[in-house]
């Protein structure tokens, strides 16, 4: 009985322990989301009013890409229709070609209809090569245009990559289960 008492709590300790360093996790993604989206407007102004006129975004704060022939990226990130949270998104790339190097940037994917933000939590998106990304700055986002429903920024955090290459990124959306209402406070002061 006593064996049985000390697995049955060393399980809550255990399970208590994984939901705080999955709660620190989420807290994480969500500071390093919200840091990411200010730089984004305060990079380009103008780039708020695009994302408000939006059916919703997704923010990946640090995407990883590093390659030498073959190469590949990876990024996590959140995703917002309109202004509420409804879930993660998990960003993968292969890539084969001209390419060595490393970097990280971050990455904001604006959906333009409400159609193309059900595709991308529908698994139904990749990321083509006929989008390409529009390094922010200011004023890029009043000469973006969607493409596929889609328009895509990024900013470079550090390093450097070299890369004529082929691939496309893929896309995993796992819904929030209880997404908080309201985009965090993104206005640039």
């Amino acid at each position: 009985m006593k064996k049985k008492i000390r697995n049955v709590a060393l399980a809550g300790f255990c399970a208590t322990t994984l939901l705080c360093a999955l709660s620190a996790q989420a807290q994480d993604i969500k500071a390093e989301s919200q840091e990411a989206i200010t730089n984004f407007f305060k990079t380009d102004s103008t780039l708020q009013k695009f994302v408000d006129d939006s059916a919703g975004y997704t923010i990946f704060p640090g995407v990883g890409k590093g390659g030498f022939v073959v190469g590949g990226a990876r990024g996590k990130g959140l995703v917002y229709e309109k202004t509420n949270l409804i879930g993660r998104a998990t960003m993968t790339q292969a890539s084969i070609g001209a390419q060595a190097g490393g970097q990280s940037f971050a990455e904001l994917i604006v959906f333009e209809t409400p159609s193309a933000l059900n595709d991308f939590k529908a698994g139904k998106f990749e990321m083509s090569a006929e989008v390409s990304a529009v390094a922010a700055s200011e004023g890029a986002s009043k000469a973006a245009k969607y493409k596929q429903g889609v328009a895509v920024f990024t900013v470079a955090k550090k390093g450097l990559m070299v890369q004529a290459s082929i691939g496309g990124q893929k896309f995993k959306f796992e819904p929030e289960l209880l997404a908080p209402t309201g985009r965090p406070d993104t206005e640039v002061k």
